[in-house]
């Protein structure tokens, strides 16, 4: 079967911290990525979401460089909505406005 995927997908396990973005109560999830791309990132998770549901996403990519430069880990800050929803978890497209940060260990 033909790879239709546009950008390449890294299987990476990642901390990720989703901030619900709807009116009402504010529901955070810290869950885990299994896998991500330019494109957006499935994250690992037993609740189900409705397709369409916005999301802030907060992504903490350990670097080994940056943090011996610098003694922080990075932060990849975006947000998205569902697009797939599995019994193994959700699938987020970024909407592009993602930013690359640098933390404080």
């Amino acid at each position: 079967m033909k790879e239709r995927r546009k950008y390449e997908r890294f299987h990476l396990t990642l901390p990720v911290r989703m901030e619900m973005l709807r009116s009402g109560r504010k529901q955070v999830f810290n869950l885990e990525s299994r896998d991500i791309s330019a494109y957006g990132a499935f994250i690992n998770s037993t609740e189900p979401f409705p397709i369409g549901t916005p999301f802030k996403l907060e992504l903490t990519a350990p670097s080994k460089r940056i943090k011996e430069l610098t003694g922080a880990q990075s932060l990849i800050e975006c947000e998205g909505k569902v697009s797939r929803s599995t019994p193994e978890g959700v699938a987020i497209r970024f909407d592009r406005k993602c930013r690359i940060m640098s933390l404080n260990s």
